[in-house]
């Protein structure tokens, strides 16, 4: 067996939470990566991608040019459940990517209040066996303060309404990425 890093392993939760006509989330789409693995996924569903950055939701167009099933926000994270329940009832699943843009400002961060303001109403509308994945980065100051913000939140979340996984490498030095999944029961 070969262990997952943590994207693949994202990926790997994602992808087994989701059908081809499945509603999906790119809570943070960065440079466009995730938002084409959702794009790629959901071929006959539909992708929202959420970035507070011009210059992301940018990057992120270019890359996933060739779809047409993709609603692009310059907004905020906290501000994705009310927009997608406009159109639509439920999702089925979120990915996160907290901390700073790849290649960016890095004075411009994910923060925990957004953060955990975006997970508690995306996982109000997060179907029954649908899934929130986070993956988190605390090496860097303001990416360590939402780690344990996050964590505190997710660690207070009902195991009766969800199931929370912790997925971490704890032998990788400068506090390496991990994952928090949260699962809809």
């Amino acid at each position: 067996m070969i262990v997952d890093g943590i994207l693949p392993y994202a990926r790997k939760l994602i992808a087994s939470h989701i059908t081809t006509k499945s509603i999906v989330v790119d809570a943070t789409c960065g440079n466009g990566n995730d938002t084409l693995f959702l794009a790629n996924q959901v071929t006959d569903g539909e992708v929202y991608a959420f970035d507070i950055q011009e210059n992301a939701i940018n990057n992120a167009k270019e890359k996933t040019k060739t779809f047409n099933h993709i609603h692009y926000y310059q907004t905020g994270h906290e501000n994705a459940a009310s927009i997608i329940s406009k159109d639509h009832n439920y999702i089925d699943a979120t990915i996160f990517n907290l901390g700073y843009l790849p290649k960016g400002d890095k004075k411009i961060t994910t923060n925990p209040s957004t953060t955990i303001k975006a997970i508690e109403s995306l996982f109000e509308i997060t179907q029954k066996n649908g899934i929130i994945v986070l993956v988190v980065y605390p090496g860097h100051p303001e990416g360590q303060v939402e780690s344990n913000e996050v964590m505190e939140f997710v660690k207070s979340i009902d195991q009766q309404t969800a199931h929370v996984l912790h997925y971490q490498f704890i032998n990788q030095k400068n506090n390496p990425p991990y994952i928090i999944a949260i699962e809809k029961r």
